[in-house]
């Protein structure tokens, strides 16, 4: 069996998963353009397409991942599964319309448009990753600046741009990665001081951490509702000791550090595999 990982990115996590197959499987990490032909119906696809580095739209390669699916080649994380978690305001949609418990989202195409929602609240690009633009707003006066400040950025002008009300920052996230609907692996993030944002590329720390089983039951409810195959969920935890969803990852990246007793990358590409080759739906189960 051929599992090609179809990505625009050599990164180390897309390197250790191909290490990690299971005997009999190889792995090829291919350009999107390189699929064609290349795969036959014992073979399958896994879509690691990620957002662009100008917050304005998903890599190139979505309709080639489309075409797979047409032709009949088994892809993990599908053309919908890739706009559910990549698009925020299609993951807004998609979460709430699950019922899964995430913040209040509001689009805006213009940095004029009256917003119905009262600070603080979050603005943030629809199309965003690594903490870029992402802006915490007090009052209305900081909000409408700050809409003022961004509406010149190429992605505001082509996307619009979210208005997302605030879940109190408590210093850490929790980010879950779910594979073929079973939990593999997990870290807290703890944020940097002096910053309200968990992004580790905003200097966030990694820790290790037992997720709660609240928090195993919403990610693998979210990974569900996006109809994802390898999904990273970031939670926030509430001041009432709840957790909410708030972000999806179509293109998860993680580390050894995520593992919960026994390697996150093997535990990802069995489950993978077993569902590459599985035609009827998985049942969701978080792996002990």
């Amino acid at each position: 069996m051929l599992l090609a990982l179809v990505a625009q990115s050599e990164n180390e996590t897309n390197f250790r998963l191909a290490d990690a197959a299971p005997r009999g499987v190889d792995v090829q990490i291919v350009r999107p353009a390189w699929t064609r032909g290349l795969l036959g119906p014992d073979d399958a696809a896994l879509s690691r397409l990620d957002v662009l580095p100008t917050l304005d739209g998903i890599e190139p390669g979505i309709w080639e991942v489309g075409r797979l699916e047409a032709e009949g080649i088994p892809v993990l994380n599908k053309l919908r599964a890739l706009l559910a978690t990549h698009d925020k305001l299609q993951t807004s949609r998609v979460l709430t319309g699950a019922g899964v418990p995430h913040p209040r989202t509001l689009h805006l195409v213009t940095a004029g448009e009256e917003v119905a929602l009262d600070p603080p609240v979050v603005v943030k690009p629809r199309f965003g990753s690594w903490g870029q633009d992402v802006a915490l707003c007090s009052d209305r006066r900081q909000l409408a600046d700050t809409l003022e400040g961004l509406s010149e950025r190429p992605w505001f002008r082509r996307q619009g741009v979210l208005v997302q009300e605030l879940v109190a920052p408590l210093g850490h996230d929790l980010r879950i990665v779910v594979a073929a609907g079973g939990v593999v692996g997990a870290v807290r993030r703890r944020a940097a001081d002096g910053e309200w944002r968990t992004n580790v590329a905003l200097g966030a720390e990694r820790q290790t951490v037992a997720p709660p089983p609240q928090a195993l039951e919403l990610a693998l409810a979210a990974a569900a509702a996006a109809d994802t195959d390898l999904v990273g969920i970031d939670l926030l935890p509430t001041r009432d000791g709840a957790w909410t969803v708030i972000e999806l990852n179509g293109a998860v990246e993680f580390t050894d550090e995520y593992s919960l007793g026994r390697d996150v990358f093997s535990a990802a590409m069995e489950g993978l595999v077993a569902a590459a080759r599985a035609p009827e739906p998985r049942p969701l189960a978080a792996l002990a």
